[in-house]
């Protein structure tokens, strides 16, 4: 993608954080709005502890974990490699782009005689502002059993994301049918 097609890309989005529309759900107590994550995204440290799980198997689980907050989805977690069973995983085919993060590789899952394809993406070569989540891997809660705390997370709607929906985080969220320029 040349610097016109990314800057064209990264224009796209009628909301970037800096006004909770009328329509958003108001947080209560503890929460927060997904209205109010900047665009582009935010990174930021998460020490609750993250597990992602197949059945009874525990393929990550961190508490180094970080959040990547953008306007209308809910959080993605991202875990450091160290702490995710890179002995289950392997490349996956297919690729895609974040006009903010950069070209994502896909990881599929191998376990118990079961693949899941797609199961995880990571970043290795991020754009500059997000070098911190260099290798990191983020899961999909549509695939696996993903938790912060003791809260199974609920996946973001539409499939493509992988927001990790918890109580502490309010919407609507991006994904949904008539969404796709928010």
């Amino acid at each position: 993608m040349n610097e016109d097609d990314l800057a064209q890309a990264r224009a796209q989005w009628s909301h970037r954080g800096s006004g909770r529309p009328d329509w958003a759900i108001q947080p209560g107590p503890g929460q927060e709005s997904v209205w109010d994550y900047p665009r582009p995204p935010r990174l930021e440290v998460d020490t609750r502890l993250v597990r992602v799980l197949y059945g009874n198997t525990v393929i990550a689980e961190s508490s180094q974990a970080i959040r990547v907050l953008e306007t209308a989805s809910p959080p993605t977690f991202y875990i450091p490699p160290q702490d995710v069973r890179m002995d289950l995983l392997s490349q996956a085919r297919g690729a895609s782009l974040c006009e903010w993060k950069g070209s994502a590789t896909y990881w599929s899952l191998h376990l118990e005689g079961d693949e899941i394809d797609q199961a995880a993406w990571s970043y290795e070569e991020p754009f500059i502002d997000f070098v911190a989540i260099r290798g990191y891997l983020g899961f999909y809660p549509s695939k696996l059993e993903c938790y912060v705390g003791e809260h199974r997370v609920s996946a973001q709607p539409g499939g493509f994301y992988g927001g990790w929906v918890t109580p502490d985080v309010v919407g609507p969220f991006k994904g949904e049918p008539g969404t796709g320029t928010w």
